[in-house]
């Protein structure tokens, strides 16, 4: 599976999942540059961003990062590690984010573009 078919997979299919990019994601256009994470709640997880009055899960399951640029796509890294993933922060401001698919489709699923925090995720690797 080539990093754009993994990607697309990722940000397509069922589950618990919020979207972090630099910028917004076309996949059908890959220039430009944009770098992606996704991150994977534990099924189950009340976690969408944020804790009502400080209860609910804040915790990740799994991280993945891409970057794509003048037509490439690129897989940066798989995090799974408990003592790794807990260095990253959930967005609380996470909404529906519409992405271009390669075919030209759309899709909407929780995530936010926020260059700043792509940028403190970029710190921690």
């Amino acid at each position: 599976m080539t990093p754009l078919e993994e990607l697309t997979k990722l940000l397509v299919e069922k589950g618990r999942k919020i979207l972090v990019a630099e910028n917004p994601v076309d996949l059908q256009n890959l220039h430009g540059g944009n770098s992606v994470y996704i991150l994977q709640l534990p099924e189950g997880s009340t976690a969408a961003g944020g804790r009502a009055g400080g209860f609910g899960e804040r915790r990740l399951e799994k991280l993945y990062a891409f970057h794509y640029e003048n037509g490439a796509c690129y897989k940066l890294f798989e995090v799974d590690s408990p003592e790794k993933l807990e260095r990253f922060d959930l967005p609380y401001h996470a909404a529906g984010t519409p992405i271009i698919l390669p075919d030209g489709s759309e899709h909407v699923m929780s995530g936010v573009i926020d260059p700043e925090f792509v940028e403190s995720y970029k710190r921690i690797v």
